[in-house]
């Protein structure tokens, strides 16, 4: 399965700054690794979800994302791809890959290739393009809901590929979710007025400056006006969202 790519060395500068670690989401990886010692995390970015107690080889192609590892006090990443991971079979305890398997230019060897490498658990941090209409985003911006969920693979692609013993689970999205993603705002859709914001997540890129224009006037219409907060006001005060990012959870079978 291949899908196209979002170039971090040209729009990535900025990444570090919106799409942090939240602990509550952290919580579920960390469960999900269990007592696992020795992690490979793949497609890393600037480290989020990267336990701190754990010994982590990260893997990260982009030169751009590696410097704000740097930034961030995060051990350097091997400059790597998930598609050919410089590392022998069951070469670590677990492995994860967080909102990044979308990115992967072969998405079904880096996949095959996490099951190598690791001997435990194989947790994936993604979204589910089939529950991606949920969100009030598709009010406004549905093109950029459409470029996602095309680059999203379905949970069953994943767990046949992946293989082992799969479990997937719905991961509630606080309302001061301090990862950026799109669905992090369900409750504060003034974030989608600012352009650093959008720049962050990547769909955007995949959509013409007129077109994304069009959606985010709308919105700020609609915020002025108080036609927002009359549909969909409600999300302001509800703690959580259960939308469409999945943590998808592989054991091999012995």
């Amino acid at each position: 399965m291949s899908i196209s790519s979002f170039n971090y060395d040209q729009a990535g500068e900025t990444y570090g700054r919106s799409r942090q670690t939240d602990p509550r989401i952290a919580a579920y990886v960390e469960r999900a690794i269990g007592e696992a010692q020795t992690i490979i995390n793949v497609g890393a970015g600037a480290g989020s979800y990267e336990p701190k107690d754990k010994y982590v080889m990260a893997v990260e192609p982009s030169k751009t994302m590696r410097l704000q590892r740097k930034e961030k006090g995060r051990p350097p990443a091997v400059i790597g791809r998930a598609e050919a991971l410089p590392f022998d079979d069951r070469s670590f305890d677990a492995a994860m890959a967080m909102v990044t398997i979308h990115h992967w230019q072969d998405m079904e060897r880096g996949i095959q290739e996490l099951r190598r490498v690791s001997k435990g658990p194989v947790a994936i941090l993604t979204f589910d393009p089939d529950a991606l209409h949920e969100f009030w985003n598709m009010a406004y911006f549905p093109e950029v809901v459409e470029a996602e969920r095309k680059r999203y693979p379905t949970m069953e692609w994943l767990t046949t590929t992946l293989g082992g013993s799969c479990q997937i689970e719905a991961v509630p999205i606080p309302l001061d979710c301090l990862d950026g993603f799109q669905e992090a705002f369900y409750g504060r859709p003034e974030a989608f007025l600012n352009p650093e914001v959008r720049r962050n997540q990547s769909a955007w890129g995949f959509v013409s400056e007129e077109t994304a224009s069009k959606g985010v006037t709308k919105l700020e219409a609609d915020l002025q006006s108080g036609k927002w907060d009359k549909r969909y006001g409600h999300y302001r005060r509800q703690p959580f969202f259960v939308g469409a990012l999945r943590l998808l959870v592989s054991t091999p079978d012995h």
